[in-house]
């Protein structure tokens, strides 16, 4: 079996869903990644979806969206929510094109911090291009082509539940000694290496450990 790993973002002028694009525009929560996600009977999409920061701002945006039928929150800082909404647009067609085809979707899917999706999908060539063809049809989204190979369960399931962006600093970490014994490097460190700032090397380094931890437990 041989997995595909993809970038996919909805084109300038649409979003993945309007329930999304509410969530994304709102500076206090932040969407870290989708753990299961289906299209129920009656164009109905189930979702298992995990975020962070304001929990009752992210509960007054989906009880004040009409596209939402039901969704129930768990945690504080950092929680699962459960929820059902109507399906329309690139969410719905990505749906739709996985229950035609016999592609298996590897979760929890990464959310970037841009609103884009890093997904890995796990088939054949054949099923990777007919995806590709579709995608590139489709005038609501973007694709790119992250990465494709041979799928090891174990041995990338680490790397592939990072962000390229988390990637990229997590390397830089391990570098620059931040995760020797003793510790011989600080966020500042790590954010020179990287270019960016050091409470935005933090918070990176915060999600990348609770992303491999979380991976590794499962």
């Amino acid at each position: 079996m041989r997995y595909l790993t993809v970038r996919l973002e909805p084109t300038a002028d649409s979003a993945f869903h309007p329930v999304g694009k509410r969530l994304a525009d709102e500076p206090s929560i932040q969407r870290e990644a989708i753990h299961h996600i289906e299209l129920l009977a009656g164009e109905t999409v189930l979702t298992l979806a995990e975020g962070s920061g304001n929990r009752q701002r992210y509960e007054q945006l989906m009880s004040e969206s009409p596209h939402v039928e039901e969704a129930l929150v768990a945690g504080d800082d950092r929680w699962l929510a459960t929820s059902q909404f109507t399906a329309q647009g690139p969410v719905q067609q990505l749906l739709e094109w996985r229950r035609e085809s016999d592609l298996v979707v590897e979760t929890p899917i990464p959310i970037n911090d841009d609103g884009s999706m890093r997904i890995t999908y796990l088939g054949d060539e054949a099923d990777f291009q007919e995806l590709y063809d579709k995608a590139v049809e489709a005038t609501s989204l973007g694709l790119e082509v992250v990465e494709t190979g041979e799928y090891d369960p174990d041995v990338d399931a680490f790397m592939r539940c990072l962000t390229s962006r988390q990637q990229e600093v997590l390397q830089a970490a391990v570098e620059v000694g931040y995760y020797r014994e003793p510790r011989s490097a600080t966020h500042e460190d790590v954010a020179e290496a990287v270019g960016i700032a050091p409470t935005t090397a933090g918070t990176h380094l915060r999600k990348i450990e609770s992303r491999v931890f979380g991976a590794l437990v499962r």
